[in-house]
């Protein structure tokens, strides 16, 4: 059983950071990759970073720049890395353990945690 729990979120101001972390734990046999993904209210919930198992990086355009995902060298934690966050960031944030083929293809969800950025 493979688990996963994200730490991290809150309430800041544009412009400000955060920094998420997600704790996993379990037999992950072959879903080596990791990713984070966010959910804004009504919305559907969209990848946000993805990481491989040897630690290559894809980030979606709305965040390269600002965002970075990064890993333990376990790969037992990803961290998301969030800077200059702005009101449309906000929303909820899921991390991913899966695997990193052509595309990111997601196994495992943690619970989620909330960011807000509001002024």
């Amino acid at each position: 059983q493979v688990q996963l729990v994200e730490s991290g979120g809150g309430w800041v101001q544009p412009g400000e950071s955060l920094k998420l972390s997600c704790s996993i734990s379990g037999n992950r046999g072959r879903d080596t990759a990791s990713a984070w993904y966010r959910q804004a209210p009504g919305k559907e919930r969209d990848l946000v970073a993805a990481i491989t198992g040897l630690g290559a990086t894809r980030h979606e355009p709305a965040v390269k720049g600002r965002f970075t995902i990064s890993k333990d060298d376990g790969g037992n934690t990803v961290f998301l890395w969030m800077n200059d966050l702005k009101p449309e960031d906000t929303g909820m944030y899921y991390c991913s353990a899966g695997q990193y083929k052509v595309f990111y293809e997601p196994t495992y969800w943690g619970r989620g945690v909330q960011v807000t950025v509001s002024s």
